[in-house]
This record gives C-alpha cells, sequence and structure tokens, in this order.
C-alpha cells in the first residue's frame, strides 16, 4: 500500500497553518529582546543602579532628565532613599547619572518592547495575517508582559523605605522568575507558528524527564536570584567545598526553618549548587536518551544537542564565577561581573532548549490527529 504524504501546507507551517511566518518573526523579535531585557536588569543589578529611579512614571519617565535642574532634582530624590544615606552617601552628580542610565534604559527597552508587541499587531491585524486562534496566547502575552512590569515596580519600591539598601531579595527573585515564565510562554508560541506537527516525536517518556527538568530548573534558577539578591557569592567565594565543607554548617539555623530557604546564605549556597550538580547529572542521562532516538525529525534532532550544552556551560561559569567573587570592586566592571552575567544568560538558554524539547516530544502520535 502507498504511504500517504502529509499535505505540503502542513510540512510548511507550524500548528496554526501557513501563513504564520510573519507571525513568528514578530514573536522571535519579542522573545529576543525579553533576553535583552533580563540582560539589562542583569547588569542593572551588579552596577547596584536598580533603586536610582525613585519613581514610576510610565509616560513621562520615557525620557531622561534633559536639563542640568531635571538631572539635580533626581539626584535630590535618589539622596532621600536609603541606599544613599546608607551606602553612597559620597555619590557625585557624575556617579548617580551612570547608575541612573543603566536603570533608566532597563525601564526604556521594556517600554520598547510594549512598543514593538502593539506595533506588530496593528500591522498584522490589518495584513490580515492574524488567525482568531493566535489572539488567546496575544492577550495572554501582553497581561503577562504588564503584570511583569508591575511586579518589577513592587521589586524596586522594596528597596526604597526603611533601612534597605538594596531590593528584597525574594522580590528579585520573583521578577526573575516571571521573567522566565514570559520568555518561556512567547517561546512556546513562536515553536507552535514554526514546528510542524509532523516534526514532533512520540514518547511519553521523555517527555516526563522534559517536565521534570524544566521543573527543577526553575526552582534552581529562583536559587540563583536569591543569589544575586543576597549578594551570596562572596559569602562562600570556594569549590568545590563551601567554606571548607561539603555540607556547611548553620544551614537551619534561622526559625522557621522554611526561612533558611531565602534569607540564609549558607542554606542558598548549598541548594542552589546541589541543584546545579543534580540538573548536570540528570540532563546527562536525558541526552543520552535523545540521542539513542531515531527520528526523521531535523528541528529534533538538531536541539536535542542543546540541553547538554548550555548545562556543561552553565556549571564552568557558576563555578568560575564563585571563584571569582573575591575580586569584586565596588562600582567597577570586572571579570566576576561578566562570569555572573553570562552564568545568567546560559541559565535561560538551557531552559528555553528544554522548552524546544518539551514542545517537540509530545504524550501521544499527534500524526494520527490530523
Amino acid at each position: 500500500m502507498k504511504t500517504q504524504s502529509p499535505p505540503a501546507d502542513l510540512l510548511r507551517s507550524g500548528s496554526y497553518g501557513p501563513g504564520s511566518k510573519a507571525v513568528y518573526n514578530w514573536i522571535m523579535i519579542g522573545v529576543v529582546m525579553l533576553l535583552v531585557q533580563v540582560i539589562l536588569g542583569g547588569i542593572t543589578r551588579l552596577t547596584g543602579s536598580g533603586l536610582s529611579i525613585t519613581e514610576w512614571n510610565v509616560v513621562t519617565g520615557a525620557l531622561p532628565p534633559l536639563s542640568e535642574d531635571a538631572w539635580l532634582n533626581e539626584f535630590n530624590k535618589y539622596q532621600q532613599t536609603p541606599q544613599y544615606q546608607i551606602l553612597n552617601s559620597d555619590f557625585t552628580l557624575k556617579d548617580f547619572k551612570f547608575i541612573f542610565f543603566w536603570e533608566w534604559f532597563h525601564r526604556f527597552w521594556a517600554r520598547l518592547i510594549g512598543v514593538v508587541f502593539v506595533v506588530g499587531f496593528v500591522y498584522l491585524v490589518a495584513k490580515k495575517k492574524l488567525k482568531k486562534e493566535m489572539y488567546g496566547p496575544l492577550v495572554i502575552l501582553f497581561l503577562f508582559g504588564a503584570l511583569q512590569g508591575a511586579i518589577g515596580w513592587i521589586m524596586v519600591a522594596s528597596g526604597l523605605t526603611g533601612d534597605a539598601v538594596y531590593v528584597k531579595p525574594t522580590r528579585l527573585a520573583m521578577h526573575f522568575v516571571f521573567a522566565l515564565g514570559l520568555i518561556s510562554y512567547a517561546y512556546w508560541f513562536a515553536l507552535d507558528l514554526k514546528v510542524t506537527r509532523f516534526q514532533t516525536i512520540n514518547n511519553p517518556s521523555l517527555r516526563k524527564w522534559t517536565w521534570w527538568l524544566i521543573g527543577i530548573l526553575f526552582v534552581q534558577l529562583a536559587f540563583g536570584a536569591l543569589m544575586a539578591g543576597h549578594k551570596a557569592a562572596i559569602y562562600a567565594p570556594t569549590w568545590p567545598t563551601i567554606n571548607g565543607n561539603m555540607v556547611p554548617e548553620g544551614m537551619l539555623r534561622e526559625s522557621p526553618v522554611i526561612l533558611n530557604f531565602f534569607e540564609n546564605k549558607t542554606t542558598i549556597h548549598f541548594v542552589h549548587r546541589g541543584l546545579a550538580y543534580l540538573l548536570l547529572v540528570l540532563i546527562i542521562v536525558y541526552s543520552r536518551k535523545l540521542f539513542k532516538l531515531v527520528t526523521n525529525s531535523a528541528p529534533f534532532n538538531k536541539a536535542r544537542k542543546y540541553p547538554l550544552v548550555f548545562v556543561l556551560i552553565q556549571v564552568l561559569l557558576g563555578i568560575i564565577s564563585v571563584l571569582t567573587a573575591p575580586y569584586i570592586v565596588p562600582s567597577h566592571w570586572g571579570t566576576f561581573e561578566w562570569m555572573a552575567q553570562l552564568h545568567q544568560v546560559t541559565g535561560m538558554l538551557l531552559l528555553l532548549s528544554l522548552v524546544a524539547m518539551l514542545y517537540m516530544i509530545r504524550k501521544t502520535d499527534i500524526t494520527k490527529q490530523a
């Protein structure tokens, strides 16, 4: 019996059918811009710039100060914050302009993402490129992005009162995790526009593996954000031990016990490193399973190598970041800052590589539903 070939349209397009290329390109531009936004957030944190703008003016804050008086006004607002009074009381206007730039640019880029989304949406509607089934995911993306902006301000506000000189680590972690969720959702939608149903594979067992790896990675990245928020790298700049011990003392000194996982630098170090080792082992095993599969899916065959590549780089960068922490120089971008930033970027790429695997490994044979 002659095997019937799938329709050519289904081989050339994703789940939404032909004509989705323009929408795919638009969404992928958004994914890249979101990744850049998180990178800018990392730079803002590493330069200590996050509390330099003390108000959340969505429209009027789009432009930086344009006169000397405007700069002095913003500097005066910053001088009322605990960070200035406790940590940066020696700052000159020039110092303030430096940290102001990074926080302003971080917010400006967020506004630009919104503009790209709205302009792209209007254009695609006018060109009749959007299908009715695409509107649901796009509304979720818009609301998700708006929520992320609100969480960002809640995070900043946590460092403007009392004796806080930085934002609360738990709110930083929440902001980061929501960013990861937003990027993952946008990337999933992009895959839905690009990868055809005939380019996915059926393997329920590996799909469960992928879900578990994504779950563990999300927790590990959240603890990475807590590490960053507590500036904990300098607390234990040793490897493979944590200040001389594989299982350090004092991990449960806080009460109640759950508080140790959010406030205790020793516990955060131990969990973050432990989950990194666990992910490394699991992804090695997972990758062996992936490479044993014989498939005709070109996207799957190409993408399956990336989880292993990224986890190896991620672990290496994490070790280097810890070991270079003692050489941090305040207000100077050095080796540690580069390693920490690359460590964060690779973590995001690892997550997206697993999201791609989750999309392409199905629980049921989707081709039989065509």
